[in-house]
């Protein structure tokens, strides 16, 4: 009976951290901050220093979780990354993931040995950990409703971040082994990055080729086991790619893009699994690195984790993003903009756990900077992308309706209205308004933002709604007060 309560105690919590987490989801869209920032906040609030009073101090448990957990992160943005897409911007977002990712490393290095007067070898341990972009953190903002970039330069930002994890593992690793005195040197790590990358990506390819051959072929009985077996698919691939000494990281985003970017059975069914288990992984990843910290040890890295952090964003991601990108033809303001969208996220606080695993003296100390810098680049990056991406003209959401067409020799017709103060269609969902079902829904815009409705979808007060309809449902419709027509018409 003792076990059954402390299993139940132990349920309780779990459910109570995850429907925290998905109230904050909610929140972060609100209040325009980072949800990832969120999910820190009340790990942090859990934790032994915080509202909860929950002791955990478990880096290798926090480390391998979060591995699990971005596994599924970078598998479901690998699905949503469409090839028509990448081809344009993969010279680009290659030079970013390598030549960028390494110029982060040496300069906030260099900078970190000024600030916090350590050996240059830590110093630039720390500047390795903190110098790939998060993809958790980059998909959540860029894929939010908050701002919609041109294809291109959103492409760029999302292959960037999902496949320059492997070149700050390398430099991680490699710094780390060098510090404990192992016999190790760059020279002898940078074939075996080149191998890490080479195995990876073939293995990821092939995994995503089998995929598509065993959701097509298989022809299963029952549609959920689909999101069974592709779940399956997706821990053989990383698994075997780390013991073949492949980027398992690189692996799983590659076999998601190689899924997403062909047909298969139940493709939509699919996608919002991962879709859902990536979010659930989000949530749990951070919650969990939150409950590492303790906030008492952040006041006293604060002054020099905030210098470090501005540097980062200011000087190393601008610099290493000029010059990674000094060939290409890309506008100031999109260079200008890449290098604001250098959001740190759960990788590096991942990367952190390693010189704790490894007994690195620095580590406690290391450990809570790089934390500190996730947060700021959140709270200060994060919530002003949408804000530059309009500053600077990069936003292509467009806040008007497209004008009503009447399409000559069919029935149908296309006209836009306006759901106004006391309208019946106010505060009601799609699906509960009991109009006839030859009115369809197409398009509903809402302030700044366009989106395609479902039945799901809850009308307020001010959207402007474009209807297809026969004239004989729609005109009742307007008559009888339900709606009104747009004035801008």
């Amino acid at each position: 009976m003792e076990n059954a309560n402390s299993l139940a105690y132990i349920l309780v919590g779990v459910a109570g951290l995850l429907l925290s987490g998905i109230i904050a989801s909610k929140a972060s869209d609100k209040l325009g901050v980072p949800a990832l920032l969120l999910f820190l906040a009340i790990g942090i609030l859990a934790g032994s220093e915080g509202l909860g009073g929950l002791h955990f101090d478990y880096p290798n448990l926090a480390q391998t979780l979060g591995v699990f957990a971005l596994a599924f992160i970078l598998f479901a943005g690998g699905l949503d990354t469409k090839f028509n897409d990448i081809k344009p911007v993969f010279w680009k977002g290659l030079a970013l993931s390598t030549i960028g990712v390494t110029l982060t490393a040496v300069v906030t290095g260099l900078f970190a040995h000024y600030i916090l007067r350590i050996s240059l070898i830590e110093s630039m341990l720390i500047g390795s950990i903190v110098s790939s972009t998060d993809a958790a953190a980059v998909f959540a903002v860029l894929r939010s409703k908050k701002v919609k970039l041109k294809d291109h330069l959103k492409s760029l930002l999302e292959f960037e971040s999902g496949s320059n994890d492997p070149m700050a593992v390398f430099l991680t690793t490699g710094l780390i082994g060098i510090i404990a005195g192992r016999d190790v040197s760059f020279s002898s790590l940078i074939p075996s990055l080149i191998v890490q990358m080479l195995v990876g990506g073939i293995i990821g390819y092939f995994f995503g080729k089998a995929s598509i051959f065993l959701v097509n072929k298989l022809r299963l009985g029952y549609e959920g086991l689909y999101p069974v077996l592709t779940l399956s698919l997706l821990l053989l691939c990383y698994g075997l790619s780390v013991l073949s000494g492949g980027n398992a990281f690189l692996a799983v985003y590659i076999a998601g893009m190689v899924l997403g970017n062909s047909e298969i059975l139940h493709k939509r069914s699919l996608f919002s699994f991962h879709d859902g288990l990536a979010w659930l992984m989000q949530i749990m990843m951070f919650v969990t690195l939150g409950l590492q910290v303790f906030p008492s040890q952040l006041l006293q890295i604060a002054k020099a984790g905030l210098l470090i952090s501005v540097f980062l964003m200011l000087v190393a991601r601008p610099l290493s993003v000029f010059l990674s990108l000094s060939l290409s033809r890309m506008p100031l303001g999109e260079k200008l903009f890449v290098s604001w969208v250098g959001l740190r996220g759960a990788v590096p606080i991942i990367l952190a756990t390693f010189p704790l695993l490894a007994g690195i003296p620095e580590a406690g100390r290391i450990f809570n900077i790089v934390f500190f810098i996730v947060v700021t680049s959140a709270l200060l990056q994060g919530t002003s992308i949408p804000f530059l991406a309009r500053l600077l003209h990069l936003d292509k959401r467009n806040a008007h309706m497209p004008k009503p067409m009447l399409i000559s020799n069919i029935k149908d017709w296309l006209t836009e209205i306006r759901v106004t103060k006391g309208s019946v269609l106010a505060n009601k969902r799609i699906v509960n308004l009991n109009l006839p079902q030859r009115i369809l829904f197409i398009l509903v815009a809402r302030e700044e933002e366009i989106f395609v409705p479902n039945g799901g979808t809850l009308l307020r007060e001010g959207d402007k709604v474009l209807v297809a309809a026969e004239k004989d449902d729609i005109l009742p419709l307007i008559e009888k007060g339900k709606a009104s027509p747009n004035k801008e018409q």
